[in-house]
């Protein structure tokens, strides 16, 4: 049976109970955690799984699957159980990035996700007791914008003075496999468990020329399993060493926020500063790991020395101190200029291709997009660059509905306004909600 808890000893563990026991006792080690991955569990967990994301190199689809579900389960547990169970090859396929270079992306089969999901459970409960407040990536209960928020309060109201911004080249393509199953060992006693991990991390990967390539390191980003696997590394290699190590040796206040790969630490004294920008290649060449030189740098970054010209850019705003209505100086922030051209391209390029589309279906899409784009960058402060996206919006949208009736245009403007506001369109506003309460 798996560890048991409390009074259900003869019980197993639900993931709750794993959580107690791993904060209750930071050194324990979990073992039978591969025996949990019964047809029960499965079950449980596939409700969970993303039905719509893409299929992998079996080219088997949710529905498809769940037409037999039970059955289905039922037997990839009985591989799992007799230790038959195989991890198939990884589909790749690319996604294009803002500077015009393309991302990979790895996408599993169906039952390598779902048995990725149910681990990402298990690791989840045991490591979201360890993890750091400073990490915020991929983590329930926080988001990106919960970064943003927290650091920008720190910031205000803290003493710091200085910025180091970093950004580790290759994350996901660059983590060394036997670091972490070295990592993965201090809170796991379950060889079967931790094989399985490494088959993942090994899987062959199915490029688009039809070629296969085996990894020696990294995991595929669009793996289930990845972003905790991604978490246990860099908890290990950066979060316990800056809290354990840095902090200790500044003369001053120190603090990191983390959102996956991508980190900003803010120092109140530049000799902290510079040290800690000089051992960082370091201690991360020690984790087969470096930095990717255009986006670490360390600036004066202070109340007392206002103004654009000194920014940074973290989790896709831009950070910058002004000067409120009273005078006050505040830290201010506003979409940074390279994600706002990408938001444009990508809005454009939506308009264009579903012009077709009948009114209702059109604007309904149309607002699912400005919603979205609301909700992360509509913090307070960056109404200007909100306004600036819905302009852009309105121009391409007027542009083109009104070529879909060929040389004579559909509408004048002050009709497409009357329809804007017959369907409801989603208005330039700011969606921040305060996450703390203040004395």
């Amino acid at each position: 049976m798996p560890d048991t808890v409390g009074l259900e000893q003869h019980k197993p563990t639900s993931l709750r109970g794993i959580a107690e026991k791993a904060k209750a006792d930071k050194q324990h080690r979990f073992r039978d955690l591969y025996r949990f991955l019964n047809a029960d569990y499965l079950l449980l967990c596939w409700p969970d799984l993303n039905k719509a994301a893409a299929s992998g190199v079996d080219r088997v689809t949710a529905k498809e699957y769940a037409e037999n579900l039970h059955d289905n389960i039922q037997k990839l547990a009985d591989r799992l159980k007799e230790k038959h169970y195989r991890t198939k090859l990884v589909r790749r396929c690319w996604i294009p990035k803002e500077n015009g270079k393309q991302r990979p992306l790895g996408i599993p089969a169906l039952e390598d996700k779902l048995v990725q999901l149910a681990c990402a459970k298990l690791l989840t409960a045991i490591y979201e007791q360890d993890f750091l407040d400073c990490s915020y990536g991929y983590r329930p209960g926080r988001s990106a914008k919960h970064a943003v928020q927290d650091l920008t309060f720190d910031i205000q109201y803290g003493c710091y003075g200085y910025i180091v911004e970093a950004d580790v080249k290759g994350f996901f393509d660059n983590m060394d496999h036997d670091w972490l199953l070295k990592m993965l060992s201090l809170r796991i006693d379950d060889r079967a468990f931790l094989n399985l991990i490494r088959k993942w991390l090994k899987a062959g990967i199915l490029e688009t020329d039809d070629t296969i390539t085996n990894p020696d390191t990294g995991t595929p980003q669009g793996g289930i399993v990845s972003p905790v696997l991604a978490n246990v590394y860099l908890h290990f290699a950066l979060d316990l060493w800056f809290e354990k190590v840095v902090k200790p040796k500044c003369q001053g206040d120190a603090r990191i926020c983390r959102y996956a790969d991508d980190w900003v630490c803010a120092f109140q004294l530049r000799d902290d500063a510079q040290r800690f920008y000089r051992v960082l290649p370091k201690r991360l060449e020690k984790f087969r790991l470096e930095t990717a030189p255009e986006k670490t740098n360390i600036l004066r970054f202070s109340r007392f020395h206002p103004g654009m010209e000194r920014r940074f850019t973290f989790l896709g705003f831009e950070f910058f101190w002004n000067k409120d209505r009273e005078g006050v100086p505040r830290v201010k922030r506003r979409t940074s200029r390279k994600k706002l051209l990408g938001a444009y391209k990508r809005i454009k390029a939506w308009i264009k291709s579903n012009r077709h589309l009948p009114g209702g279906a059109f604007f309904k899409g149309l607002n699912a997009r400005l919603v979205g784009h609301y909700n992360y960058y509509g913090v307070r402060g960056n109404t200007l660059s909100l306004q600036d996206f819905f302009k852009v919006v309105k121009e391409s949208a007027y542009k083109w509905l009104n070529r879909r009736g060929g040389k004579r245009k559909s509408f004048t403007r002050p009709q497409f306004d009357q329809i804007l506001d017959r369907v409801k369109i989603a208005w330039p506003h700011i969606t921040e909600v305060s996450r703390r309460r203040y004395a």
